[in-house]
């Protein structure tokens, strides 16, 4: 299975803030680079993290982001989940539907499949993702 991009730039953006010094208020461009993204599509991720709660912004001059305590808390299975939205991981009732949709077994073995992969992430919290090699990679000196 393979994460959307929103979703995968979403953790992105979620592990730089959470490695953020306390009280650093970074800017969206300054995150935007230090996880290797486009600063428009930083713009619409941050919007979407600060919607679900998980990121505080803070507009104009003093202003920037930093996660929150209840982004800190939150789950990479329940945020995987909210961002990527429901639906099957294959279109099986794309248009045109697939012919096979009413005797296939696949779909519903793809939705466990899938539904085992969030609840891998369950017990994961974005907190959880600082240690000490991505704590390197932010170091003022690091290259």
């Amino acid at each position: 299975m393979r994460l959307s991009t929103g979703t995968d730039l979403a953790l992105r953006i979620l592990t730089r803030l959470a490695v953020a010094p306390p009280q650093a208020e970074l800017t969206t461009r300054q995150v935007a680079d230090g996880v290797a993204i486009t600063y428009s599509h930083a713009v619409k991720v941050v919007a979407r993290l600060q919607k679900l709660g998980v990121v505080d912004a803070r507009r104009g001059r003093g202003g920037g982001l930093a996660l929150s305590e209840a982004g800190r808390r939150a789950s990479l299975g329940a945020l995987a989940r909210e961002l990527e939205g429901v639906g099957d991981v294959v279109g099986c009732e794309d248009d045109p539907p697939c012919p096979l949709r009413h005797a296939c077994s696949l779909r519903r073995l793809l939705r466990e499949a899938q539904e085992n992969f969030y609840r891998t992430l369950d017990p994961v919290t974005v907190g959880d993702l600082v240690h000490a090699p991505i704590l390197a990679l932010f170091e003022p000196n690091a290259s």
